[in-house]
C-alpha cells in the first residue's frame, strides 16, 4: 500500500468549510486500510461514524517541502452493499485567513484546502481521490474556521446525513481536482493531538450584562463543548482567555496582539432551535483557563476539553513539599498545553514552534513524556526551513519569518541538543544521523558571522527580569555555539565522519576566545552576572583548573542574592545545572522554592497553573521555556543521569541527592529497558535510599558524600 501518485481534490467554490463524499460498494467486509492528507485540517467519516478520535489532523509541516498522510485502519467501519466515505476540511495552518505578524496569510504554500486519499481493501486499491468519484460543497455549518480567529457554526446549515447512504447531493458539485502541496508525502508517526482531558468549569458567574464568566481552575489548551437550548437563529459567543477585567469581563488584550485581522480566541454557535444542541469546535484551539458565553439562549452546560499531543506520560516525581510538587505539576501541565502537534511557546497569542522554547524544555518532555517521535518529526520541519545558507529561523514551521530576529546560537541550538538528548533517553539515532549535514551547513553559517570566533546575532538571556544585567549575548551566543559544535563532533564520531577534527579544532577556538575576552581570573565572567557565570559552566567552556572557584563564585552570588533568579530564560536552565553539577544541589532547590519575585514560586502565589512566558505575568501565561525544572528534579533529585556511553538506559548510574528541606522524593521513569524508580527519606539526619532498575540492566547507585 502505497499514497504515491495520488490526486489532490478541492472545492471551487467560496464558503465555509468544504465536504466531501464518495460511494463505493463492497461484496464483503475485508481488512480496510485508508491512508489521507488534508491541508489545513481534516476530519473523516465512513458510513456516518467519525474515524478515530484524533484532531486537528495532521500535524502541520511547511507543506511546500513535506506533507504527511496518516493511515487508518477502517476494517469495522465497512459494511456489504453500499459505503459512503466523508472529509470535512479547515484551513488550518495551510491556508489561514488570519493576517498576523508572522505572515502565515502570505505563506508560500497558500492555496485552497485539500486532500488525497486511498483506500484498500484486502489489498487492493477500491477508492482514490479525483473530480468523477467525489462531490462536494462548502454550504455546510461550518462558515468559518480560523486557526487563529476561531470558528463559526451555524447549526441551520447543517447537512444531516451528508456522510451516509442514501444522502441527496444533488445540490453538490464536483470538486476540483488541484495541484499537490509541493512537499514530499511522508507519513505521520507522531501521535495525534487528542482530547486527552475533559475540566468542568470550577464556577459559573453571571455578571449584570448577562455575560457567563466559566472559570475551568486551571490553564489549559482546547476549547469549550456546550450544551444549549433555545430558538432558531439565537447565538453564542465565546471568548477564552488567562485573565479577567477589574469587571469581571474576559481580559484578551494581552494575548491578542499579533492578531491583525478578525477576532482572536473567539467562537460563535448559531442554534437551530428544536431542543437541547451540543457542539465544540473541530479546526481551531485556544489557551484559556476562563471562558465569556454571551447569549440569551439556555445554556445548560459547558466544559473544557484539554487537547493535545496523545504521547503516553513516563515520569514522574514527588516530594514532601507541596508547593515545589505544585510547580512540578505546572510544568507538565505546561508542557502538555504547549505541544499540540508542534512544540510551541504558548498555544494562544502565537502557537508558534520556537525552537528556543523547544530545546530548552526538551529534557523535560523527555523526562515526562514519551515525547521523542514527536520531536523527531518536528525536527525534519526545523531542517525543512533552513536556507541554503544554513541559515535557521526562531520558529518552525515559518512562512518566512524569523531568520532575522528571534533565532540565533541559543535557539538555533535545537538542532543539535533536541538530537542529543533523544540519544540519551532513547538510544535512537535517527535525529542526527537524519540532520547531521543541516548541522554543519548551520556550523559553517554561524561561523561566518563570527568575529574573532565570537558571535552576537540571538536574543541574549531572553526575558531577563531586569535587561541592563542580562548577560552579555555575544557571551551566551559563543557559549552555545560552543555547545553545537561540541555536540557536532560526538555526532561526527559515532557517525564516522572524518570532519569530527576538524570541528574539535573550531569548538577550541570558541573556547579559547570566551575565555580570553569574558574570564576576568578568580571565577569571575563578564559582569559576574548569574548566566554569565552558570552558562560558562553548564556549556563546559571555563577551564577545567577554574570550575571549583566558579562554582564557588557563583554559590555565593546566589546566596547574597537571596536565591532570587536574576537571570532569563537561559539562565534559568543553566544556572540550577552548573550550581547542582559543582555539589550545590540544595542552592539550586531554593532558587526554585523560594516565594519572592521574581521566580517560579510567585507565580503559583498569584494563582498561576502553567508557568508564565516571564517573571511579571503581563504577556502569556502558558509558557515553557523556564520549565527546566522538572528535568532538573530528575537529573538532580532523582539521580537520573543519562550517560551518552550507555544511551537508553542501557547501564544505569544513579546518583540522588538530599536537600534538607525534603523529607522525603520520589522518581519513577519508564526508560526503553524498563521502569526506573529512586525513592529517598531524609529524616533525623538519616538518608536512605530505595532503587529499582529493570531487570538485566546493570545499576549503579552512588551517595552523596556526608
Amino acid at each position: 500500500m502505497d499514497f504515491n501518485h495520488v490526486k489532490w481534490i478541492g472545492s471551487g467554490v467560496t464558503g465555509g468549510a468544504p465536504h466531501f463524499r464518495s460511494e463505493f460498494s463492497l461484496d464483503a467486509p475485508a481488512t480496510a486500510t485508508l491512508l489521507i492528507s488534508g491541508v489545513g485540517f481534516y476530519e473523516l467519516f465512513l458510513n456516518g461514524r467519525r474515524v478515530g478520535d484524533q484532531v486537528l489532523d495532521p500535524i502541520v509541516t511547511v507543506y511546500d517541502r513535506r506533507v504527511r498522510f496518516v493511515r487508518h485502519d477502517v476494517t469495522e467501519y465497512l459494511k456489504p452493499g453500499l459505503n459512503t466515505v466523508g472529509v470535512i476540511l479547515g484551513t488550518g495552518w495551510f491556508n489561514c485567513p488570519a493576517k498576523d505578524v508572522w505572515n502565515f496569510d502570505h505563506a508560500t504554500w497558500l492555496d485552497k484546502c485539500k486532500f488525497a486519499l486511498k483506500l484498500y481493501i484486502g489489498g487492493e486499491l477500491r477508492l482514490t481521490t479525483s473530480a468523477r468519484s467525489w462531490l462536494c460543497t462548502a454550504s455546510g455549518p461550518i462558515t468559518f474556521d480560523s486557526l487563529r480567529n476561531g470558528e463559526y457554526y451555524d447549526a441551520r446549515l447543517e447537512l444531516p446525513g451528508w456522510c451516509e447512504n442514501g444522502f441527496d447531493a444533488s445540490g453538490w458539485e464536483s470538486p476540483l481536482e488541484l495541484a499537490p502541496p509541493g512537499g514530499i508525502l511522508e507519513e505521520q508517526t507522531s501521535p495525534p493531538c487528542k482530547v486527552m482531558r475533559r475540566i468542568e468549569p470550577v464556577t459559573l458567574t453571571k455578571l449584570p450584562d448577562g455575560a457567563i464568566i466559566a472559570d475551568f481552575g486551571v490553564n489549559l489548551t482546547g476549547w469549550c463543548r456546550i450544551r444549549v437550548r433555545g430558538r432558531a437563529g439565537q447565538a453564542v459567543e465565546l471568548r477564552y482567555g488567562e485573565r479577567l477585567f477589574a469587571d469581571g469581563h474576559v481580559d484578551k488584550e494581552h494575548i491578542g496582539k499579533f492578531v491583525l485581522s478578525g477576532e482572536n480566541q473567539f467562537d460563535r454557535y448559531i442554534l437551530k432551535g428544536g431542543g437541547a444542541e451540543e457542539w465544540a469546535p473541530r479546526f481551531t484551539f485556544h489557551g484559556f483557563q476562563y471562558c465569556q458565553i454571551d447569549t440569551d439562549a439556555e445554556l445548560e452546560a459547558v466544559t473544557a476539553e484539554f487537547v493535545y499531543t496523545s504521547f503516553a506520560q513516563i515520569g514522574s516525581v514527588e516530594s514532601s513539599a507541596a508547593e515545589f510538587n505544585q510547580l512540578l505539576q505546572a510544568t507538565g501541565e505546561t508542557y502538555r498545553g504547549n505541544f499540540v502537534g508542534i512544540p510551541s511557546d504558548c498555544p494562544h497569542r502565537e502557537k508558534n514552534g520556537w525552537t528556543g522554547d523547544t530545546q530548552l524544555a526538551c529534557e523535560t518532555g523527555l523526562c515526562c513524556f514519551d515525547a521523542a517521535t514527536s520531536l523527531e518529526q518536528w525536527l525534519d520541519t526545523l531542517a525543512d526551513c533552513q536556507r541554503p545558507s544554513g541559515q535557521l529561523p526562531g520558529i518552525a514551521p515559518t512562512s518566512g519569518w524569523g531568520y532575522n530576529w528571534g533565532s540565533g546560537p541559543a535557539w538555533d541550538a535545537a538542532l543539535f541538543v533536541i538530537p542529543e538528548t533523544i540519544y540519551l533517553y532513547t538510544g535512537r539515532r535517527r535525529a542526527f544521523e537524519t540532520h547531521f549535514g543541516a548541522m554543519l551547513r548551520y556550523l559553517d553559517y554561524a561561523f561566518d558571522r563570527a568575529t574573532d570566533d565570537l558571535v552576537c546575532f540571538g536574543l541574549g538571556d531572553w526575558n531577563h527580569v531586569d535587561p541592563a544585567r542580562m548577560a552579555p549575548a555575544e557571551l551566551t551566543d559563543s557559549f552555545y555555539l560552543y555547545c553545537c559544535t561540541r555536540l557536532a563532533v560526538k555526532f561526527a564520531r559515532r557517525l564516522n565522519r572524518p570532519v569530527a577534527a576538524e570541528l574539535e579544532a573550531r569548538a577550541a577556538r570558541v573556547r579559547d576566545a570566551v575565555n580570553r575576552r569574558y574570564y576576568n581570573g578568580d571565577g569571575s565572567y563578564a559582569h559576574d552576572e548569574m548566566t554569565s557565570l552558570g552558562g560558562a559552566l553548564f556549556h563546559g567552556v571555563a577551564p577545567e583548573t577554574e570550575r571549583a572557584v566558579i562554582a564557588a563564585r557563583l554559590d555565593r552570588i546566589v546566596r547574597e542574592h537571596r536565591y532570587i533568579p536574576d537571570f532569563g530564560i537561559l539562565g534559568s536552565k543553566a544556572v540550577p545545572r552548573a550550581l547542582a553539577d559543582a555539589g550545590y544541589v540544595e542552592t539550586a532547590y531554593r532558587m526554585f522554592t523560594q516565594p519572592e519575585y521574581p521566580g517560579w514560586i510567585h507565580w503559583l502565589r498569584q494563582g498561576a497553573t502553567t508557568l508564565w512566558g516571564n517573571w511579571h505575568g503581563e504577556a502569556s501565561r502558558n509558557h515553557i521555556m523556564f520549565g527546566d525544572v522538572a528535568a532538573w528534579s530528575f537529573r538532580y533529585l532523582g539521580g537520573l543521569a543519562p550517560d551518552e556511553d550507555a544511551p537508553g538506559f542501557s547501564k544505569v548510574t544513579l546518583r540522588p541527592n538530599p536537600v534538607p528541606q525534603l523529607e522525603f522524593f520520589n522518581m519513577c521513569h519508564e526508560t526503553p529497558r524498563g521502569r526506573i524508580e529512586v525513592r529517598w527519606t531524609n529524616r533525623d539526619g538519616e538518608f536512605r535510599v530505595d532503587a529499582k532498575a529493570p531487570e538485566g540492566v546493570e545499576c549503579k547507585l552512588e551517595l552523596p558524600e556526608k
